[in-house]
């Protein structure tokens, strides 16, 4: 496998933009909803001598290579004859539970097709904190889904209320051994959340798993019951789970499974069915979110919901992905009208495949400004789709044939990983679950940036520039600079220990 980490020379060029990072003691206590942690201590009890820098550009072989440290001298103070990111770590917001991708079935039979080394460097790659991006957040379905090989359900019995017939044989040949090895891989630490596309075709409207259609109401209360059977089975594989989706995307009606709830079909069944059963069961700390779908109409869901003070009870939070426009200014509508709650993207990715959409450097780039986006929006998690998928772009049953990080050449053996596994590792290696987002301002409208503070009190700094000017930059603390640069179509990481 490739190693992630190149030393290379750092050269200096122009435009110049600065860096302010403004360290004062300690973050209050603020959003402890989402928090589970204490008031983080000063960063600074001494002199600041270096800070550490990874980077991934275009026009150079750096694929998050840890340069030369960066180190700091006196300075004068800054001017408005330059650009500041400027950050300040006593202001806090939310918490980040974590960063990842999807463990579907294709990305599953995928894995197991290659070859036992090649198995081992790819769980190595994406779940390893130190030799690897350190994924810590990842999604899976319930049923089947489009990226499986086959339509399927767990409980395929006409009428089966009683749940008598559930059976989850299926995932137990690959998904199942495949989401072992990452969660061991992470150390045990991964969190886990649970998707469904569609219950079994009985219980539908259309009679069929694929075509949208809807949940029948007299099913609702066996639908709910299937959720808590699926958790239970997995716990008895050993797996367990941090939350659940109520549907993914209920507002498409694709060629794939789906399955059609207006705002209000998704209150109720969330209200009194869904919420409910969840509370009774030995899963009621779950962490139940709804919509699944994109930025465009997430307001308009959310505030359907939550407004009701019945339903919102059992929701931690809104999931959505990125399918329709970017919209970022809905994420934080939906954090202002409910700063209680939790936002989380569960879903995004390129496509459709073509081995020419492979090698495009605009995907990583595309990831890079709506994790910012989204983090700076109160975004908590931040989940990719496929987190591997073979050399056409699957397997899916439906040929929605997609782009994930990293292509598998089943016939061959050989591993290709795209730009997006680089960029998108900016934030998951240096972004630890339970850090803390930090006040992160810029001046420069060709930089964009993010800075959280991690559980041991370092402080990441991800400032990504998409354009194709580069710019020199002096990373400043203290009224100290230390000299960088950002090539052009490049994003860097700088870590304050």
């Amino acid at each position: 496998m490739k190693k992630i980490f190149y030393p290379h020379d750092c050269k200096i060029v122009l435009p110049v933009v600065v860096l302010l990072l403004i360290i004062t003691a300690g973050c209050g206590s603020r959003d402890t909803r989402l928090s589970g942690t204490t008031m983080m201590k000063s960063l600074i009890s001494k002199d600041v001598i270096s800070a550490g820098v990874f980077l991934t550009s275009k026009d150079s072989e750096d694929r998050l290579t840890q340069k030369d440290n960066v180190f700091f001298n006196d300075s004068p103070r800054l001017t408005e004859n330059f650009s500041h990111i400027i950050v300040d770590y006593n202001k806090c917001f939310q918490v980040i539970e974590g960063i990842g991708g999807a463990l579907t079935d294709a990305s599953a039979e995928t894995f197991y097709k290659m070859h036992e080394e090649i198995q081992d460097d790819i769980i190595t790659a994406y779940f390893d904190p130190q030799q690897g991006i350190g994924y810590s957040l990842c999604r899976t379905h319930i049923n089947s889904c489009d990226f499986s090989s086959e339509s399927y359900a767990y409980d395929e019995v006409p009428g089966d209320t009683a749940l008598a017939n559930f059976n989850i044989s299926h995932d137990r040949q690959y998904r199942i051994p495949f989401i072992k090895r990452a969660v061991e891989k992470a150390g045990g630490e991964l969190k886990l959340f649970a998707s469904p596309w569609s219950p079994p075709a009985w219980m539908k409207t259309n009679n069929n798993m694929l075509q949208g259609g809807s949940l029948r109401q007299e099913y609702r209360k066996t639908w709910a019951d299937y959720y808590i059977r699926f958790f239970e089975e997995y716990k008895k594989e050993g797996i367990s789970f941090w939350g659940l989706t109520v549907q993914n995307e209920p507002l498409a009606v694709q060629t794939w499974e789906s399955c059609i709830y207006s705002a209000e079909d998704e209150l109720i069944f969330v209200r009194d069915y869904l919420g409910p059963r969840l509370q009774a069961s030995a899963f009621a700390d779950l962490k139940l979110m709804i919509w699944d779908h994109n930025r465009d109409i997430l307001f308009h869901r959310a505030n359907t919901i939550l407004s009701d003070s019945v339903a919102a009870e059992y929701v931690w939070g809104t999931a959505f992905h990125w399918y329709m426009g970017d919209h970022f200014d809905n994420v934080k509508l939906v954090h202002d009208a409910f700063p209680d709650k939790g936002l989380l993207f569960s879903e995004g990715c390129g496509y459709p495949f073509s081995r020419e959409n492979v090698k495009d450097w605009h995907w990583g780039e595309k990831y890079a400004e709506a994790m910012i986006r989204d983090f700076n929006n109160f975004t908590s998690g931040w989940t990719d789709w496929n987190i591997l998928l073979d050399e056409t772009g699957g397997p899916n049953h439906v040929d929605n044939f997609c782009l994930a990080p990293v292509i598998c050449d089943t016939r061959d053996q050989k591993v290709h990983y795209m730009n997006s596994y680089y960029y998108i590792g900016h934030f998951s290696k240096f972004i630890r679950p339970g850090a803390r987002r930090i006040a992160c301002s810029s001046t420069c409208d060709d930089l964009l940036a993010s800075a959280f503070i991690n559980p041991d009190n370092s402080v990441s700094v991800v400032v990504f520039n998409k354009t194709e000017n580069p710019y020199d930059f002096n990373l400043w603390i203290d009224n100290k600079a230390a000299a960088s640069r950002s090539p052009s179509h490049s994003i860097i990481t700088f870590i304050i220990p």
